[in-house]
């Protein structure tokens, strides 16, 4: 084996106990005053590919309420302290469910944790570290607010790890509580946005042993005639997030051109696995048509959307994670997530 070589091992995924879509939903269609808004919001609503969706709020049936713990009071949303006390309450527990499922990790020389939904410090990593007993040498990194795209981006300073130095064992923990930025406002493309999201974990291993995903290449494209059409800002009452119809007619545009260094100056017809990121319906279909993959590729990112939502940087995770338990050895595929700026990172990988 060339020790350059550099694999993603194994994955685990963790989403709360709380299916909160229809809630979620019936709260946001409520929230508009014009029937016709409401109609168009319907519409979409059932057109979004979206079944479930998991939360760390328990949610209230009843008319006009969102959960049942009071976090979401109708004409009282917390602010924005009182969200990251929220984050720092659940993300843990969170974390290491995901951790649970992941298996065994002796061994850890790195860490790195991601995520643009909530911080603290001492943080996540900390409460990893101490939970799994890592000892006070281990290197630790923090990815925050990159969005849906976090994930690649931590995978590649994984394998950059692993190809300083071969004997590395690089744990990646993405972890976003999407669900604690819901905001109170009428706007029909905010409150589409807001259908969209659902909170989730993923904790995946990289090292050199030739087990799992072999993590052949990545790059990363800015689109910066659509830099507006995804931002992400800390506002008062919570993370405002913008998150324009725009975003699939931008990726449509702009892929095709990008796709020959995406691939390598390969076709896609030579990838049989596509990871996705399904950052909506919309945002899948654009791809699909742009990027011409095998019939049936983007299978794994439509059942991932369907039944938990955008998790913002954990899904891309959830998709791969997906693969390899039904992917044969020597497949090739190509994975892709979008955020801010407008920005793809991408990555080519191969069954070991």
């Amino acid at each position: 084996m060339n020790r350059t070589d550099v694999f993603l091992n194994r994955i685990g995924a963790a989403t709360p106990s709380h299916e909160v879509h229809g809630t979620f939903r019936a709260f946001a269609e409520q929230l508009i005053a014009d029937p016709r808004g409401r109609r168009v919001f319907r519409r979409m609503a059932e057109r979004a590919g979206i079944e479930r969706r998991w939360s760390v709020l328990r949610p209230d049936g009843r008319p006009g309420l969102v959960d049942s713990e009071g976090f979401y009071v109708p004409g009282s949303f917390p602010t924005t302290g009182k969200r990251m006390q929220r984050w720092e309450q659940d993300a843990v527990p969170l974390a290491f469910q995901a951790l649970e499922h992941l298996g065994p990790v002796a061994g850890i020389t790195h860490l790195f944790t991601a995520s643009c939904t909530g911080f603290a410090a001492p943080g996540l990593d900390h409460a990893i570290c101490a939970h799994l007993g890592l000892g006070d040498g281990v290197a630790r990194a923090n990815i925050g607010f990159m969005g849906c795209q976090a994930a690649i981006v931590a995978l590649r300073l994984a394998r950059d790890a692993v190809r300083a130095d071969p004997a590395a064992r690089v744990l990646v923990v993405n972890l976003e509580l999407c669900t604690l930025h819901l905001q109170e406002k009428a706007d029909l493309e905010q409150l589409l946005c807001f259908l969209l999201f659902g909170d989730g974990c993923s904790a995946a291993l990289v090292s050199a042993e030739p087990e799992g995903l072999r993590l052949d290449a990545f790059r990363n494209v800015l689109l910066p005639e659509a830099r507006e059409q995804i931002a992400w800002h800390v506002g008062d009452d919570g993370f405002d997030i913008v998150l324009s119809g725009e975003v699939p007619k931008s990726l449509g545009d702009a892929l095709p051109k990008h796709l020959p260094a995406i691939l390598g100056g390969e076709e896609a017809s030579c990838f049989p696995l596509w990871a996705v990121h399904p950052g909506g319906r919309s945002v899948l279909d654009a791809v699909e048509t742009a990027c011409q993959p095998p019939d049936g590729a983007l299978v794994a990112s439509r059942t991932v959307l369907a039944t938990c939502g955008n998790m913002s940087s954990p899904t891309v995770v959830f998709v791969l994670e997906e693969m390899l338990r039904t992917a044969s050895p020597g497949q090739r595929g190509v994975a892709m997530a979008f955020g801010p700026g407008l920005s793809a990172e991408t990555l080519r990988f191969t069954v070991a």
